[in-house]
């Protein structure tokens, strides 16, 4: 579901938390698409020109570039909150502001390549570590200052949509993209 008062920043839909425990297949779908983030990512990132790289999946929104820098910065966290949640008792994280990480240099010029395969590799120990844990410590939380209470079964929720909202936006960036090339061969 897409929202219609936003479709560019939201090209799928708001994020919506879940309320309870997930079932086993629930779970084992959205740990599937975690694992499956990066190759789709890859696939459509690599290779691209710097113009393609450069342009923003909407007016005022990240470039392509920013965004495959942002998935890594983000699923490192998240991982991480995952893992304290795991072995501390609701663990009170620290937030980060992504909005200014998107803005530092390396996340601005470096080659998207770089990312690609810190994700790889993130998403590999992250998918290990989700489908090894046991049932029971998907419920176990960590404090966010802004969300309260989240657990291991809510954050996996709302990472799996992380990766399919910024999948899109690297979609629409191409699109736009793709736009403008054609606009500027049909002058």
């Amino acid at each position: 579901m897409t929202d219609h008062l936003d479709p560019e920043r939201y090209p799928v839909g708001r994020i919506v938390r879940n309320p309870g425990p997930l079932t086993r297949p629930e779970r084992d779908a959205l740990i599937d698409a975690i694992a499956q983030a990066p190759a789709i990512l890859r696939t459509l990132a690599s290779g691209r020109t710097e113009a393609q790289l450069e342009t923003p999946y909407r007016v005022g929104g990240w470039t392509l570039r920013q965004v495959v820098h942002h998935l890594p910065d983000s699923h490192m966290n998240a991982y991480v909150r995952m893992k304290l949640a795991a072995t501390e008792t609701a663990p009170l994280i620290k937030p980060y502001d992504e909005a200014r990480w998107a803005e530092l240099p390396e996340a601005r010029t470096a080659p998207v390549e770089v990312s690609l395969d810190l994700l790889d590799a993130l998403h590999a120990r992250w998918t290990a570590f989700l489908r090894a844990l046991p049932e029971a410590d998907f419920r176990r939380t960590f404090s966010h200052p802004d969300l309260g209470d989240v657990s291991i079964d809510d954050a996996l929720g709302m990472y799996s949509w992380h990766c399919r909202h910024h999948t899109a936006h690297v979609r629409l960036a191409l699109q736009k993209g793709d736009t403008l090339t054609r606009r500027g061969r049909s002058r």
